[in-house]
């Protein structure tokens, strides 16, 4: 099997003050301090969960690629999920290899866990944004 267990759901949300404040003092969940990720135009907020994670994307920057995602919906919502893989280059090759489109160059980029992540179009994947990282 190539995908291990899912690493995130991450939601594009309008307001992370309020997203933490319902998900650490509502919901009890251990959350991170945000942190901007400059190079991905967005600010991230993890919620740590027993079996997996959720993390929090807003737009940093003018160009932030979630922006226009809180523009179609302003509520915010579930923007993609991430599953580990042990060897992202021979799940990319073998992606390619089967005819499915990586996002970007095919090179694999640092992703908000310091680790190498590559982003899979979501027409290939029943309309849903698919990230793999690295474990």
């Amino acid at each position: 099997m190539m995908i291990g267990r899912l690493n995130h759901v991450a939601i594009v949300v309008p307001d992370l003050e309020a997203a933490t404040k319902l998900y650490r003092d509502t919901l009890g969940a251990e959350v991170s301090s945000p942190k901007d990720q400059p190079d991905h135009g967005v600010t991230t907020v993890f919620v740590e969960l027993p079996n997996s994670k959720i993390e929090f994307l807003h737009p940093l920057g003018e160009n932030s690629p979630v922006a226009k995602f809180l523009e179609r919906n302003p509520a915010g919502g579930i923007h993609h999920l991430c599953y580990e893989v042990d060897d992202i280059y021979a799940a990319r090759d073998r992606l390619l290899a089967d005819g499915l489109r990586i996002l970007g160059d095919d090179e694999p980029k640092i992703g908000a866990h310091g680790k190498p992540v590559l982003f899979l179009h979501p027409k290939d994947f029943n309309g849903t944004l698919v990230e793999i990282e690295q474990v």
